[in-house]
């Protein structure tokens, strides 16, 4: 084995025991961290949370509608009732920490069993309000709801690293779309009014969700431009705003990255799309996962981008663009199948 494999987190797979075993036998010792693969309603990434907002008594669903990019589906958001205030809306239970318990309990008997390799850590993947909340909430409201849904999310970080013990575990903050497209549109708004005011807000962001993790606890960044009906958000142009992100966050952080993951279109094996990894300047235990597997030419197209890679950075792992949730399940098997040749190549 020459590569370490990332999951980036969704498998289309019928519940977590199935994850666990699919990626034990197929990938084995290549796989450092596994999550559960967000099976059943949580296969929706964010959207299965519009029940946290749904069934919160300050609010009700509003006529304005929201979706990610013009190709994408599209639902209704929430605003308030009338009579409430945005203070009234609380978000005092997530269900993250009870998905992990219930996963968890399922990881380890597989791993007793052998089923898991010994020292695989179970990852949880974390939605922070810049992608849960936008997606639900309409847009007068942001500015209040975001930093109370992130609150949660450090509540159900406690609560799991209560629960389960820390050498077995690996949290992933996902920086999807949200923060890139928005960055690469320099959309300005209440995030901030130019590029560099976007940047630092996100960074705070995601810097506190990062340091309120347990320093022996790993500890990992998803970038991402999308993945709505297979299609990003906006084509990145290179990986500029992710390598100045990285670094952000190095500075940024008190406690140790573990891994950042960075997405590769299936159609970039060019020096352009790269070069900005040069400019990374990370400290030596933060592991790069590069996106560059794709289903879409195989083996083949995986070796011409990962030829390129290898061009401007030496050391990293690899993964596919995005979560797999979204996908067929039925194309599955042959995706990791692409991930096990990967995995072996020189």
């Amino acid at each position: 084995m020459t590569h370490q494999i990332h999951i980036v987190g969704s498998m289309p797979l019928k519940d977590s025991e199935e994850v666990f075993t699919t990626l034990g036998s197929v990938l084995g010792a290549a796989v450092k961290r596994m999550p559960d693969g967000e099976t059943g309603e949580r296969n929706s990434w964010v959207g299965w949370l519009a029940r946290i907002f749904g069934q919160n008594p300050a609010l009700e669903l509003s006529s304005e509608t929201w979706k990610v990019h013009e190709g994408a589906t599209a639902h209704r958001r929430y605003r308030m009732k009338a009579g409430m205030l945005a203070k009234d809306v609380r978000v005092d239970n997530l269900p993250y920490a009870d998905f992990a318990r219930e996963s968890y309990a399922v990881f380890r008997r597989l791993r007793d069993a052998g089923k898991v390799p010994v020292g695989t850590k179970f990852q949880v993947d974390f939605a922070p309000a810049h992608s849960a909340v936008r997606s639900h909430i309409t847009e007068d409201l942001l500015p209040t709801i975001e930093p109370v849904f992130d609150d949660a999310v450090r509540r159900e970080v406690d609560k799991i690293a209560a629960a389960i013990p820390h050498q077995d575990l690996a949290f992933q903050f996902d920086a999807a779309s949200a923060v890139f497209k928005t960055l690469q549109n320099v959309e300005t708004g209440i995030h901030g009014g130019s590029k560099e005011e976007i940047a630092a807000t996100f960074t705070a962001i995601l810097a506190k969700l990062g340091n309120h993790v347990p320093a022996d606890i790993d500890l990992m960044f998803h970038f991402c431009y999308g993945d709505n009906n297979h299609r990003h958000s906006v084509e990145p142009i290179d990986m500029g705003d992710m390598a100045d992100m990285a670094n952000r966050l190095r500075r940024a952080m008190t406690r140790p990255i573990n891994l950042i993951h960075m997405p590769v279109p299936r159609d970039r094996d060019d020096d352009a799309y790269f070069a900005p990894l040069k400019n990374l300047d990370l400290a030596p235990e933060t592991e790069i996962a590069l996106g560059l597997l794709h289903l879409t030419g195989g083996i083949d197209g995986v070796k011409k981008r990962l030829a390129t890679a290898r061009k401007h950075l030496k050391t990293f792992s690899l993964a596919t663009e995005c979560g797999m949730g979204r996908r067929k399940a039925d194309t599955i098997p042959e995706l990791l199948r692409v991930h096990a040749q990967a995995a072996a190549l020189d």
